[in-house]
């Protein structure tokens, strides 16, 4: 799959669960809530700054910033899914924030904006770049010299069961060939390696990389955890629908018990993912 193909089928994926993260933008915002906050921090964000948010989706972490920003700050949101800029543009509507500004524009293409950004964020989208160090280039581009990225990606696929459960239960029933290294997909850039050359690639220094664990799924039933994952999470969502109707019927069930299986609470659906946030400075112009 050459990468003009590999950007279609992320588009068609994620265009595909547009609503979910409409639907779940509150339990989202919630339990992603400690990784937008350390993201603020790493990223040195403050009142009138301005900041560029790559990959937005439904809106976060851009409107947390917007509101972090205040006034005197400016925050422009890109994606490449106009579904997910028009919920995320309703959302800024609904919260008075008249310092955001979003695009629909790929965030390996942003151009226009050299040296005009303090900060620039992008949460669980790099390891969806066919050319990922292209992106972080264009982020280095748009940054101020002295302005830090902050991304955040998923570590390795046994340290994330809110995500592993539906993958493994969809493989016993078709056929998912193994990633070629370097495609894109959900734990693309779990190697803190090759995170570290992709940042350096793209002409970023000081580079760190710390982990942080999240509970990305705490719901009462199998059947609801089932439902969420299904309508949020892009690869989920894709492979889903290939499967026959007898078939996913089956794949509901036992996706709603493995879950229960897995959780880590009693009584409950509780599973979690462990992210990388990676933070590099610009240090010269381009």
């Amino acid at each position: 799959m050459n990468k003009v193909e590999a950007k279609e089928k992320q588009h068609k994926s994620w265009s595909m669960v547009a609503p979910g993260w409409d639907k779940y933008d509150p339990l989202m915002r919630a339990w992603a809530a400690p990784l937008t906050e350390r993201m603020i921090a790493l990223s040195a964000i403050r009142d009138g700054s301005r900041v560029l948010d790559i990959a937005c989706g439904a809106g976060e972490p851009a409107l947390t910033i917007a509101e972090r920003v205040g006034p005197g700050g400016a925050v422009l949101a890109t994606d490449f899914v106009e579904e997910m800029i028009g919920y995320a543009r309703s959302k800024a509507q609904a919260r008075s924030l008249s310092n955001i500004e979003f695009r629909c524009v790929d965030g390996e293409v942003i151009d226009e904006m050299k040296d005009s950004f303090d900060a620039v964020t992008m949460r669980w989208g790099l390891m969806f770049m066919p050319d990922p160090v292209k992106c972080m280039h264009c982020a280095n581009t748009a940054l101020k010299p002295g302005g830090k990225a902050v991304i955040s990606v998923w570590t390795e696929a046994a340290k994330n069961p809110f995500v592993t459960v539906p993958l493994g239960v969809i493989k016993r029933h078709m056929d998912v060939p193994t990633p070629p290294p370097g495609a894109p997909g959900i734990f693309a850039l779990a190697d803190p390696d090759r995170l570290r050359a992709i940042f350096a690639e793209a002409g970023f220094s000081d580079v760190s990389i710390e982990q942080l664990s999240l509970p990305m799924a705490d719901f009462a039933t199998g059947v609801e955890y089932d439902a969420f994952i299904r309508e949020i999470a892009g690869p989920v969502a894709s492979l889903f629908t290939q499967l026959p109707a007898d078939r996913q019927a089956i794949v509901k069930q036992e996706i709603a018990r493995e879950a229960e299986a897995r959780s880590s609470k009693p009584g409950r659906v509780n599973l979690h993912g462990i992210t990388h946030i990676v933070v590099g400075t610009k240090t010269t112009r381009n």
